[in-house]
């Protein structure tokens, strides 16, 4: 979702040149229809500067559109309906108009048409979700998902090395790789609405983000925030959620953020992901479902949809609690033993999924700053370029059938709505049109070349490297 353009920079339009004033709109009854994005109700969305009311829009991806009620969403229509005609917003019911809208990113570029045209070719409207091979794969991976969670939490054979695959470690590094293996395959297309077109599918293979210890609506605020704003040092919660332990952003030397610690952060960054699990599964925010990141760009939370599911939220991080942590300490005794095992499991799943994501957009010559030229010059910049130049791709399908895709960054970017059961078909074509614009595509063979650059992107990040005077090129 974009951010609330009332929030400062860290909004979807920033400062208006509009005339009207806020105190016009309360007192004239004339102008009630033209508001700020501040006062958008939770059955409200905007989309480029107009107000629709959703409250009895029948969806075709279902209600989870309700999710975003109270907040402008154009970037997130416009990435989530690659096919968008003016007869799409005829649908919903038009109530008003906002004057601070102000758009930093522009759609239907020469670069969007031309890459759609060449891969909607490939891929034909309507048969873009989930193939059969990805059921397959998925269900797959929930089976054997759900044989490790059965086996984790009623062992009590932790400290029994006879069999070595009975032994705690051993089941605790595979379970831990078996959540991954849900968190990357399954709800992650699920949760993007791509792995099908019937939205209950999508709704219910979407849990698996609670099964894994983490929460389906906190996901999608941060999620759909980054991939909206990707790297957007403002508005990208992803570029931020990790400070002040270390930072993603290249902040310019001197900048308040950026610590004498991060000089480190090359060689410790890894060990620190290994604390995700942690971090995630004693979040607070599962409670009250605002999650942090995306409120602190502006988000809005406080919608009925949300309010709605905060029990069912809070009552299935109690149930993961139960069988990760209160089932194995029962079985096989409260001691610091049996915590080290369960936190051996979180540790395996955090490395899985954390490396693996931190990949995506932190390597070597990437866009770090999209919106530089638009803070400059005031004009739009291509959503579509951004998008590549912020992202990797490294390997091809069979990297693809592990990590549900996620090695197909820049391609899942560009079409978030699309299973990435597609991507190693259009990868190649998405790489000759980026070819033919000039737009830069980071493309990795393998993945320890995308690992060595992201260690050297974080050690440049941390030392401030990126900053230092280059006398040959005239550049700073």
């Amino acid at each position: 979702m974009p951010p609330n353009a009332n929030i400062s920079r860290r909004s979807n339009g920033l400062a208006s040149k509009a005339t009207v004033s806020t105190q016009d709109l309360d007192n004239d009854p004339a102008l009630q229809s033209v508001r700020t994005m501040k006062s958008l109700k939770g059955t409200e969305i905007a989309i480029d500067g107009v107000i629709y009311d959703i409250s009895d829009f029948v969806h075709p991806g279902g209600e989870v559109v309700k999710f975003f009620g109270g907040n402008d969403v154009t970037v997130q229509y416009r990435m989530i309906h690659p096919y968008h005609t003016g007869k799409h917003l005829e649908k919903m019911k038009e109530v008003g108009k906002v004057v601070d809208y102000e758009a930093e990113y522009k759609f239907d570029t020469e670069f969007e048409r031309d890459i759609k045209r060449e891969v909607f070719k490939i891929v034909r409207r309507g048969r873009e979700f989930g193939t059969p091979g990805y059921f397959f794969r998925a269900f797959c991976y929930i089976g054997f998902f759900f044989f490790m969670q059965y086996k984790f939490a009623t062992s009590t054979t932790f400290f029994n090395y006879n069999n070595w695959y009975e032994s705690g470690v051993f089941m605790a590094i595979v379970f831990g790789v078996a959540q991954a293996f849900i968190g990357l395959n399954v709800q992650h297309d699920a949760n993007h609405g791509a792995a099908s077109k019937r939205p209950w599918v999508n709704d219910l293979l979407g849990f698996g983000t609670d099964l894994i210890g983490s929460n389906k609506w906190n996901w999608m605020a941060q999620h759909w925030t980054h991939h909206a704003f990707t790297n957007h040092n403002e508005k990208d919660p992803d570029s931020f959620s990790s400070e002040p332990i270390f930072a993603f952003n290249d902040y310019p030397p001197g900048h308040p953020k950026r610590k004498w610690y991060h000089k480190f952060q090359g060689a410790y960054f890894i060990f620190m992901l290994g604390f995700y699990w942690l971090s995630t599964v004693f979040n607070p925010q599962v409670i009250d479902l605002r999650q942090r990141g995306a409120q602190y760009v502006g988000i809005q939370m406080e919608n009925d949809y949300i309010v709605k599911r905060r029990k069912v939220a809070i009552s299935l991080r109690i149930m993961y609690m139960f069988l990760n942590m209160y089932s194995p300490l029962a079985n096989n005794g409260f001691s610091m033993a049996t915590a080290g095992i369960i936190l051996l499991m979180g540790v395996s799943e955090s490395l899985t999924l954390s490396l693996l994501f931190s990949l995506s957009h932190n390597f070597e010559n990437s866009d770090r700053d999209p919106s530089a030229e638009f803070r400059k010059t005031g004009e739009p910049i291509c959503w579509f370029k951004s998008q590549v130049e912020t992202s990797s791709t490294y390997g091809g399908a069979i990297s693809g059938y592990l990590t549900g895709g996620l090695n197909f960054q820049v391609e899942h970017h560009l079409f978030p709505r699309m299973s990435s059961a597609w991507y190693p078909y259009i990868a190649p074509t998405v790489r000759e049109v980026c070819k033919k614009h000039g737009v830069n595509y980071a493309y990795y063979p393998w993945i320890w070349q995308n690992l060595i650059s992201t260690f050297s992107y974080m050690h440049k990040a941390g030392t401030g490297a990126n900053w230092e005077l280059k006398p040959l090129s005239g550049r700073a």
